[in-house]
């Protein structure tokens, strides 16, 4: 009689599949390329951005998100007060200095402010789809639509820029976030718009003087 031997199962070495991060996920360990990455999909494909985007997760990286989009916004704020101070010859060392504590300013107070935002839109949200959602939450979401804001230094855009970012991103983030209605996500937005827009320019203009300079 053949013997027959026991054939060894067919062990396959699970495939090294790197779990790479969520796409719409800041990365700090490559803050440049992760940043120019979410800009590309907030600005290019918002939709698909927020259909990838988990609204679960740590809060580290959204609050590190916005301290760079400030930070940059900062940069090039004050490189056009440098460049316009010059074309008009009225820079001086005070103005700049000025100019750069109220950069600080805003930059260090950008996670609050976006924390006051999150708590505006979690009332919208609560009104609109009752116990959806909860703060960690809708401040991810609010974080990452806040990268839009990266161009407020720039004149005319900036008029454009908050209502891209508060109100477009986050009607699109609520609709395929939390699977809502456009017309629910469309309210759910726009009545946490109104508020969150009086307090960015009570904020920028008249606390910092961020976007026009005082």
């Amino acid at each position: 009689m053949q013997a027959v031997g026991l054939v060894p199962p067919c062990i396959i070495p699970p495939m090294s599949v790197s779990a790479s991060k969520n796409p719409s996920e800041f990365d700090p360990r490559r803050p440049l390329g992760s940043l120019l990455e979410v800009l590309r999909g907030l600005f290019f494909a918002p939709k698909r951005f927020f259909v990838e985007f988990s609204a679960e997760g740590s809060l580290r990286e959204p609050i590190l998100f916005v301290l760079l989009v400030s930070a940059v916004s900062a940069i090039f704020r004050l490189a056009l007060v440098a460049v316009f101070g010059v074309f008009l010859g009225d820079l001086s060392a005070s103005g700049l200095g000025i100019s750069a504590v109220q950069a600080l300013v805003y930059v260090a107070l950008s996670p609050v402010l976006v924390g006051l935002f999150a708590a505006v839109y979690l009332l919208s949200l609560r009104t609109f789809m009752g116990a959806t959602g909860d703060y960690r939450q809708v401040y991810r979401l609010l974080a990452y639509a806040y990268g839009a804001l990266i161009l407020l230094p720039f004149p005319v855009i900036n008029a454009f820029a908050f209502t891209y970012a508060m109100l477009i991103l986050v009607t699109v983030g609520v609709r395929y976030v939390y699977r809502a209605s456009f017309l629910t996500a469309l309210l759910t937005a726009l009545v946490g718009y109104v508020p969150s827009a009086l307090l960015f320019l009570t904020l920028t203009v008249y606390v910092t003087g961020f976007i026009f300079g005082r």
